[in-house]
């Protein structure tokens, strides 16, 4: 992929992969971008997976066309983005490494491995170039920025820009689940990707938004995803929205964990009822059945939430119990509850969501709570009247 004469990606496709970082399910694969600038002096831009490093030296020698690397940015070292650095060491022993001096201290863990790790960590002692915050590296008519970006969301992470083209390699910023050779909408599985790795770093983006605000920006190369190119204040918005906590939209998001099916009705009853009063996009999820890194980017889309759930074993059902943990997690705030419980004899589950909440920041509860006595009445019907009438602000 030619991003200019003299900027090209190199990067690769994981369709192998069912399970990125062990638990987000990536039905569409994964990219692993990698680029490399062609100048006087030729820079890397971070590696992939090891997996993959057979393939991605076959892109790097390719557009190499015969030449050497002089430099090897290395911009995050999470498995996916370093899992080369060892192979292309090897292969190009004499190229310079640049990165945080946090990343250098975490190279050494990666490589402690490597049978030749001893080696290969003199060669990086040798040869490294430690980045300052606002350094920049020429190239000959490249120059490159480095911006520090710690707990984006690693502490050694930087991302680089390109004075030239004025190109933003952003790390793990702006990406994306899904493989480049699958065409898919960009903003809902960026999302789900945001929330589920990024999410619990907002003051982090936030700083790193201030400082990408002061660039011009031709385009943006993430190590996932596509490179973005037009329309780059559409995408800088949604990541202010989802750094801050602001709600991407006006609606209200129904999730349900259910035992017997009794909530689930009750669940499914309200959200006919927020319909017919022009509540704005009402969607459910049930829990139990819907993959839980989709159900946490949905409660971060909206602005409103209801929570359905069965009381457990003097708790609430595993399901739910585990969904608002993963809320929690990512900081989760900014939004009005309303809660629907369920209970045979002693309903608990209001009572217990309310307390895992109770740390967190701006987070109101309906003044009215619809509790269910093993399966819905009347009488429950018109408490749910009344909290439908509380989230429309009626």
């Amino acid at each position: 992929m030619k991003i200019s004469d003299s900027v090209r990606y190199i990067g690769v496709n994981d369709h192998k992969t069912d399970l990125f970082e062990g638990q987000y399910p990536v039905p569409m694969g994964m990219s692993y971008n990698s680029y490399v600038i062609l100048d006087e002096k030729i820079a890397v831009m971070d590696t992939v997976d090891e997996s993959f490093t057979g393939e991605w030296l076959e892109n790097l020698e390719r557009e190499l066309d015969g030449r050497r690397p002089d430099y090897l940015i290395v911009q995050h070292m999470e498995p996916d983005h370093s899992g080369g650095i060892p192979l292309f060491l090897r292969k190009y022993p004499d190229a310079k490494v640049a990165a945080t001096p946090k990343t250098f201290e975490m190279i050494k863990q990666f490589l402690y491995g490597e049978e030749d790790g001893a080696l290969l960590q003199e060669k990086i002692a040798e040869r490294s170039i430690k980045a300052e915050n606002g350094g920049t590296l020429s190239l000959g008519s490249h120059t490159l920025q480095f911006l520090f970006a710690p707990m984006v969301h690693w502490p050694e992470v930087m991302m680089t820009y390109e004075q030239t083209e004025q190109l933003f390699f952003s790390a793990d910023a702006f990406g994306k689940f899904g493989a480049l050779d699958k065409e898919e909408p960009w903003a809902d599985e960026a999302r789900r990707y945001y929330i589920g790795i990024v999410g619990k770093y907002g003051v982090q983006v936030q700083n790193v938004l201030k400082k990408a605000a002061e660039l011009d920006i031709a385009a943006i190369c993430p190590l996932h995803g596509p490179i973005l190119q037009e329309n780059l204040g559409y995408y800088l918005d949604l990541y202010e929205k989802w750094s801050s906590y602001t709600p991407e939209s006006q609606g209200i998001a129904v999730f349900y964990a259910s035992i017997y099916g009794h909530t689930k009705k009750a669940a499914l009853f309200l959200a006919e009822e927020l319909k017919k009063r022009n509540a704005g996009e009402v969607v459910v999820y049930d829990l139990a059945r819907t993959d839980l890194s989709q159900a946490v980017s949905e409660a971060f889309r909206y602005d409103k939430l209801v929570l359905a759930c069965s009381t457990y074993n003097g708790g609430i059902f595993p399901f739910m119990e585990d969904f608002i943990r993963r809320l929690l997690e990512r900081n989760f705030q900014n939004r009005r509850i309303g809660l629907i419980e369920n209970g045979s004899w002693a309903p608990m589950a209001a009572k217990v969501i309310k307390g895992m909440f109770e740390k967190s920041k701006n987070i109101t509860f309906t003044d009215t709570t619809v509790t269910i006595t093993s399966t819905m009445k009347e009488q429950d019907k018109e408490q749910m009247e009344k909290m439908i009438l509380e989230l429309l602000d009626k």
